[in-house]
């Protein structure tokens, strides 16, 4: 098991910064292994990446290198601007349906990396993201804002919800 590996798919995978105590509990490691493994990824993503590892106090996170703001935040306001896409409306819909669900959930069902749709959706605020107590993959859901534009008060009451909910495809993915 190679812990530096493991290490760098959690960063990549969690859009906000992590504990390091936590990382360590999730890992079922001990801190000086995860301390090895993020000296290794900050050497692996130096200046000249477009990725960096940043510490903060006692978390860790995987940036963005500072030099490409400019263009990082040109490519996101035209990801937020006008409708959504085909891809968009298709992780809107998994997220709608199956709800308190992680990206890889997500990604198992669509079969594609849905980090860059996620963010683009909680910009827009149609995508709230929360902790998740029993992992370090934070769960997705509606936000109250999605569901009022869709005319509902519940994602229970959006069309087919029981139907969705007992779909044997669906929790298939869900269970692999």
């Amino acid at each position: 098991m190679d812990i530096t590996s493991i290490l760098e798919s959690v960063l990549f995978v969690a859009s906000k910064p992590l504990a390091i105590k936590k990382i360590t509990k999730a890992l079922g490691t001990d801190a000086s292994k995860i301390e090895e493994s993020l000296l290794s990824l900050e050497q692996k993503y130096t200046d000249m990446s477009g990725i960096h590892i940043a510490r903060v106090g006692d978390t860790v996170q995987m940036i963005t290198n500072t030099e490409n703001v400019e263009a990082v935040e040109k490519f996101v306001k035209n990801e937020i601007q006008g409708e959504l896409t085909k891809a968009q409306l298709e992780t809107f819909t998994v997220v709608a349906y199956k709800g308190s669900i992680t990206r890889p959930e997500i990604e198992e069902i669509r079969g594609v990396n849905c980090a860059v749709i996620l963010r683009n959706l909680m910009i827009r605020g149609l995508v709230v993201e929360y902790d998740n107590k029993e992992s370090v993959l934070p769960l997705y859901e509606l936000s109250v804002d999605a569901l009022r534009h869709l005319g509902v008060s519940s994602v229970s009451d959006l069309p087919d919800y029981e139907s969705f909910q007992n779909h044997e495809h669906l929790n298939q993915e869900a269970q692999e």
